[in-house]
């Protein structure tokens, strides 16, 4: 698999689904694999992207923001394709995020509203902190009531996935735009040699 260090921008957020989009940080077809995760600073950026950091707040990213990123990117793939099959597959790094990740809650006086509310806040500014709501949003997906509807885009060589949410449930692409209409040209060129 040979691997470019893409602009950050290029990261498809297709899937309708956090954890889904975070597996899709790699994506590309045959050998022709991107990798959105090329340093710390571009796990950041993803994050920034995915609404999970404020992109004014500019923070300095983390040493080890990339390998834990990669491991989870990893893991998280392993466990939707695991649940996909009905089989068990190894949690270590997803629940080791989950509990040293884990936000802080806090009741607060909100004194615009006059009223009381609870606050998340990062704990810190870790690698595990960060990534905390990408292993919550995978753990939602799998252990959801719509996890039937995951799926894996039909183009032969594309290995992204999705959340089929419409109202019929029969979404075959991560996007229409990109794998359908490739799709959809090779079935009609090869209609077209077969008359």
């Amino acid at each position: 698999m040979s691997s470019t260090a893409p602009l950050p921008s290029d990261a498809p957020f297709v899937a309708d689904n956090l954890a889904l989009d975070f597996i899709n940080s790699e994506y590309g077809v045959e050998d022709q694999r991107r990798d959105c995760f090329a340093d710390d600073d571009s796990v950041m950026h993803w994050l920034q992207q995915a609404g999970l950091v404020p992109p004014t707040a500019n923070p300095q990213a983390p040493r080890g923001l990339l390998d834990l990123a990669r491991q989870l990117r990893d893991r998280s793939r392993v466990v939707v394709h695991a649940a996909m099959n009905g089989a068990p597959a190894d949690l270590g790094v997803i629940n080791q995020i989950l509990e040293t990740g884990r936000p802080l809650r806090e009741l607060e006086w909100d004194s615009e509203g006059r009223s009381y509310r609870l606050v998340s806040r990062l704990r810190d500014d870790n690698p595990a902190s960060l990534l905390e709501p990408v292993a919550d949003a995978l753990t939602s997906l799998i252990t959801g009531d719509k996890f039937e509807f995951v799926r894996q885009c039909e183009a032969h060589d594309c290995i992204l996935l999705f959340h089929d949410l419409t109202k019929s449930h029969r979404r075959r692409w991560c996007s229409m735009a990109t794998c359908g209409n490739r799709m959809k040209v090779a079935a009609f060129r090869s209609r077209q040699k077969g008359e």
